[in-house]
C-alpha cells in the first residue's frame, strides 16, 4: 500500500531580468502610469517598459515628473511613480521627494544607479541618491541583487501608501536590472519594525467623547488626513451630530463641505476671521490629521491657549511636537471618527458659540474691494468657481494666488484640491495639473499659477502640447515674485529687492509654440465672458489675466503674532 498522497504539481517560480521584473511588479501594483524621463542607468528598466501597456508619461524634466506623480497621489490616493536616471536624474526628483515627504503623499521614486563594481568610484553620472535621500523620504533602498526586487517593491508599495503615507525610493544599479533570478510576489510584506498604529485606543476615544460633552465652545480643526483616510462622510456626520464648527487646514480643504454651514473656513496665516476666533477662543479643539505647522499656528502661545487639546493622528511623531496635548489618540482619523460616532453622549450646549462664530463668519467674509479696470485676483477665481461651480480639479503653484484660490474657490468634495503645502515648491503647479490630469481623466483640471512660479517648469507644456490634454492653465499675472513682494511692501519698508519681474516673456507665444491655444485678458470687463469662453473650450488653453499688481493676500497673520492679531480683516 503506498503512502504516497496525490498533490499538484508544484510550479518552479519563473525567472526573470531584473528589469522584467520591477515592470511585473508595477502591473500586479496596478499602476496605470508613469511619469519618468529616461537615462544610461535606467535604460535596461525603459527597455522592459517598451511595449508593456503601463502608459509611461515623458516629461521634460525629472521635477516635472515627480509632482507629476504628486499630482496624480493626491486626486487618487494611489502612489504616484516615478522614474529617473543616475546623477542628475535623481538629483532632479529631491525637491519633488521633500514636497511629498512633508505633505504625506505616497510616492515610489525608482532611480537608476551605476553598477555595483563601480559605486564609490565617482564614476559617471554616480551620486549617492540613497545619502541624499534619507532626510526626505519614508524610506529608500538600494537593491544589491536582482532576487530581491519583489521583496523590496512590495514593501515600498505598502510603505508609500500606509500609516503617515510618504515617498519610498528605490536605487536600483544597471547590472541588478540585467540579472536573472526567480520571481515571486505573493508573500505580504514582512515589516515587523514597522506597524502603524491604524485603530485607535478606545480609552482615549472615551476620554475625546466625555471631554465633548462638557465643552462650551468646541471646535473642529480638519487637516489633509481627513483626506488620506478617505474620511470625508464621518467628519460631515460627526460634525453634524454634534454641532460642531469646522475649521480646515491648507490641505484639508474639501474635507468637509465649503457650502455647510459649520464650515468656517481656513485657519492660519491667510486663514478667515471666523476660523482664527475659533481657534483662539476654543476650549475643546479636536484635531483630525493636521501637525500644528507655524503658518496654522502662529505664535504658539496664543494658540487655544485655553482649550483641551485632542490630537488625533496616525504619526504618533506629530502628537505633542509643537503643541502640548491633552488627549493624544494615535491611529487612523477615519477609524477614529467612526469609534467616536459609535459612543454616545450628551450633547455639548454650545449653540450660542456656533452662532457668535456663524455672525463673525457672515460680517467678515474674504473680501476684496473691485475698484478700475483692472482684474482683481480674487475676484478672478471667483468666477472660476462660479463657472465650474466648484467642481473643478483646482491645482495651484505657490504664492499669492494660491491663497486666494484657497480663500475663495468653495471646495465641496474631497480630492479635487492638489497644492504644495509644507515645502511651499513653486513650480509645483503646471506638472502637478498634468499627473491630476491622469488620476482624474473626466474632471476638468484648472491650474492656477503665478507668473513667477509658472516659469520655473513651464518646459512642461510640452507634455500638455504633445498629447493635447485638456488642462486650463490660469496664469495670474502681476509682474512680481507676489508674497515676496508683499512681505518687503509689510516688513522690510518697501524695498522690493529683486522681486519684480520688470521683462517678461510673451506668454501667448510660448504657449502656442507648445501647440497650445492662449488668450490674454486685461480688463475686468472681460473678465466673465473670455474666462467662459477659455473654460468651455475642448482642448488645453493658457489664459494670462493681468491683474492689479499691488494687490495683497489679507487677512493676514503677522510673524510673530498669534492668530487672534489678525491685519485686513476687513476694507
Amino acid at each position: 500500500m503506498s503512502n504516497n498522497i496525490p498533490s499538484e504539481a508544484v510550479t518552479e517560480p519563473k525567472l526573470l531580468k531584473g528589469a522584467d521584473m520591477v515592470v511585473e511588479v508595477l502591473r500586479r501594483e496596478q499602476v496605470d502610469v508613469i511619469f519618468g524621463y529616461p537615462g544610461g542607468a535606467v535604460l535596461p528598466l525603459y527597455d522592459a517598459l517598451y511595449q508593456c501597456g503601463i502608459r509611461h508619461v515623458l516629461t521634460r524634466h525629472e521635477q516635472g515628473a515627480i509632482h507629476a506623480a504628486e499630482g496624480y497621489a493626491r486626486v487618487t490616493g494611489r502612489p504616484g511613480v516615478v522614474i529617473a536616471t543616475s546623477g542628475p536624474g535623481a538629483t532632479n526628483l529631491v525637491t519633488g521627494l521633500a514636497d511629498a515627504m512633508l505633505d504625506s503623499i505616497p510616492i515610489v521614486a525608482i532611480t537608476g544607479q551605476v553598477a555595483k563594481s563601480v559605486i564609490g568610484t565617482d564614476a559617471f553620472q554616480e551620486t549617492s541618491i540613497i545619502g541624499i535621500s534619507t532626510p526626505i523620504t519614508k524610506h529608500n533602498y538600494q537593491i544589491r541583487h536582482a532576487s530581491e526586487i519583489p521583496k523590496v517593491f512590495k514593501e515600498a508599495f505598502h510603505i508609500a501608501n500606509s500609516g503617515r503615507k510618504g515617498p519610498v525610493l528605490i536605487d536600483i544599479p544597471k547590472d541588478v536590472a540585467g540579472e536573472v533570478a526567480p520571481f515571486t510576489y505573493e508573500d505580504p510584506p514582512q515589516l515587523p519594525g514597522y506597524q502603524p498604529t491604524v485603530a485607535p485606543h478606545h480609552l482615549q476615544i472615551r476620554k475625546v467623547m466625555s471631554g465633548l460633552a462638557e465643552a462650551k465652545r468646541p471646535v473642529i480643526l480638519a487637516g489633509a488626513g481627513v483626506l488620506h483616510a478617505q474620511a470625508s462622510e464621518q467628519l460631515l456626520a460627526f460634525a453634524e451630530r454634534y454641532r460642531i464648527p469646522v475649521v480646515h487646514t491648507l490641505l484639508g480643504l474639501g474635507g468637509f463641505p465649503a457650502n455647510h454651514e459649520l464650515f468656517l473656513g481656513m485657519g492660519g496665516m491667510h486663514g478667515s476671521a471666523a476660523a482664527n476666533k475659533a481657534l483662539y477662543e476654543t476650549d475643546f479643539l479636536i484635531n483630525l490629521g493636521a501637525r500644528f505647522d507655524d503658518r496654522l499656528t502662529g505664535k504658539l502661545d496664543h494658540f487655544a491657549p485655553n482649550a483641551t487639546i485632542v490630537h488625533v493622528d496616525i504619526d504618533p511623531a506629530e502628537i505633542g511636537k509643537n503643541i502640548p496635548t491633552d488627549i493624544p489618540v494615535v491611529g487612523d482619523v477615519g477609524e477614529a471618527l467612526n469609534m467616536m460616532l459609535s459612543v454616545a453622549v450628551d450633547k455639548p450646549d454650545c449653540s450660542g458659540w456656533v452662532e457668535e462664530l456663524l455672525a463673525v463668519k457672515a460680517e467678515f467674509p474674504f473680501w476684496f474691494v473691485q475698484e478700475g479696470e483692472l482684474i482683481k485676483p480674487q475676484r478672478l477665481i471667483a468666477e472660476i468657481a462660479r463657472i465650474t461651480d466648484g467642481e473643478a480639479v483646482v491645482v495651484t503653484d505657490v504664492g499669492q494666488h494660491q491663497m486666494w484660490a484657497a480663500q475663495f474657490y468653495p471646495f465641496r468634495a474631497p480630492d479635487k484640491w492638489v497644492t504644495s503645502g509644507g515645502l511651499g515648491t513653486m513650480g509645483f503647479g503646471l506638472p502637478a495639473a498634468i499627473g491630476a490630469h491622469f488620476g482624474k481623466p473626466d474632471a476638468l483640471t484648472v491650474a492656477i499659477v503665478g507668473d513667477a512660479g509658472f516659469q520655473m517648469t513651464l518646459q512642461e507644456l510640452a507634455v500638455i502640447g504633445e498629447m493635447q490634454l485638456p488642462v486650463k492653465i490660469v496664469i495670474v499675472n502681476n509682474g512680481a515674485l507676489g508674497m515676496v513682494r508683499q512681505w518687503q511692501e509689510l516688513f522690510h519698508g518697501e524695498r522690493y529687492s529683486s522681486s519684480l519681474l520688470e521683462w517678461q516673456p510673451d506668454f501667448l507665444l510660448l504657449a502656442r509654440a507648445y501647440g497650445i491655444p492662449a488668450m490674454k485678458i486685461v480688463s475686468d470687463a472681460e473678465l466673465s465672458g473670455q474666462l467662459e469662453a477659455f473654460l468651455a473650450a475642448p482642448g488645453p488653453g493658457l489664459l494670462e489675466c493681468i491683474v492689479e499688481p499691488r494687490e495683497n493676500v489679507y487677512p493676514m497673520v503677522a510673524p510673530g503674532t498669534g492668530i487672534h492679531q489678525m491685519v485686513g480683516v476687513k476694507p
